[in-house]
């Protein structure tokens, strides 16, 4: 992927977000679309070797459209400055299907890679499912979220969405209940690019996502009441 045309292309649509101009630079983008498709590919067969349950996902799936969603948002910028792509088994990386950690990664305008796994604000019934996993595994959890390369990477899950009080149900002196308030169960980081050395993108990316496994693996464990399913 030649990363510096990436950026150059991305800094001039945040500084020209607008239709004609998209029209006009559609050859450049077409070109930066398929070589990110290859990546995407790329990063899909190295992941598969350490996760084989996403190895089939159809790389065209996986990556997210640079078409904005405007209908709700006071940004009415039709496009997006990144390109993103997200990975799970059966391609179920949105929140309206069926749930499930996701590998997410972005190339930034700014020459940033950002990255990281888990699941983004999931719908109910996989939120409800992994709440109760913390509390009957809460050595597994735990035991994930101390994993050393977990943690040198990524820190821990991210706080972004958050109850202020215990959701209804849990005990308030669990040992995870502020893991439990959440309403996302994300890690993510970013890291500065070097734009001469494309090369090296695929092996970080799948670094980035093997430090993220034990996390991914935990989770994959939570089950679903059928019930919940159901409903």
């Amino acid at each position: 992927m030649h990363l510096r045309d990436l950026t150059r292309f991305l800094q001039e649509l945040t500084d020209n977000n607008n239709r004609p101009w998209f029209v006009m630079n559609k050859p450049r983008y077409d070109i930066l679309r398929e070589e990110f498709l290859a990546l995407v590919t790329q990063v899909i067969v190295e992941l598969g070797k350490m996760d084989p349950a996403v190895k089939f996902c159809n790389p065209k799936k996986a990556m997210f459209r640079i078409n904005r969603d405007v209908r709700f948002a006071h940004d009415k910028s039709p496009y997006k400055t990144h390109f993103s792509a997200a990975i799970a088994p059966n391609d179920m990386r949105r929140p309206s299907m069926a749930g499930g950690p996701t590998y997410y990664f972005e190339l930034t305008r700014e020459g940033r890679l950002g990255i990281g796994a888990g699941e983004y604000i999931p719908p109910p019934h996989r939120l409800k499912a992994l709440r109760n996993h913390m509390v009957e595994d809460a050595a597994g959890f735990r035991k994930a979220l101390a994993n050393k390369a977990l943690k040198a990477r990524y820190g821990s899950i991210t706080e972004e969405h958050k109850l202020q009080r215990p959701p209804k149900g849990f005990d308030p002196e669990h040992e995870h209940i502020e893991f439990i308030k959440l309403k996302s169960f994300f890690v993510f980081t970013e890291i500065k690019l070097s734009l001469n050395k494309p090369e090296e993108l695929v092996p970080l990316i799948a670094a980035c996502f093997k430090d993220a496994w034990p996390l991914v693996k935990w989770m994959r464990e939570a089950r679903v009441e059928e019930d919940a399913e159901a409903a």
